[in-house]
């Protein structure tokens, strides 16, 4: 499927009648998933949902620190240079 920033597409799936969703195959294969591994469930208001392999969050949370503190250096730096 298409790439998309630094992620990935991997198409569309439906929710059941009892909020089950599939994940498309080349996802499940790509990130290893299999029956019974568990999946942190992220939001965005009304808006997204994450998926998030439970035994991965750390990781996953110190890439996001690391991104944010990028910035804000990034942010700090053009601050002071417009002093």
């Amino acid at each position: 499927m298409e790439p998309i920033g630094h992620g990935k597409c991997y198409g569309t799936t439906s929710v059941g009648e009892r909020g089950q969703i599939v994940i498309p195959k080349e996802a499940r294969d790509e990130m290893k998933l299999r029956a019974g591994d568990k999946l942190v469930v992220c939001g965005k208001h009304d808006k997204a949902l994450i998926l998030i392999k439970a035994d991965e969050l750390p990781q996953f949370l110190d890439g996001m620190i690391g991104k944010l503190t990028e910035m804000k250096e990034k942010l700090n730096r053009k601050t002071d240079t417009a002093k």
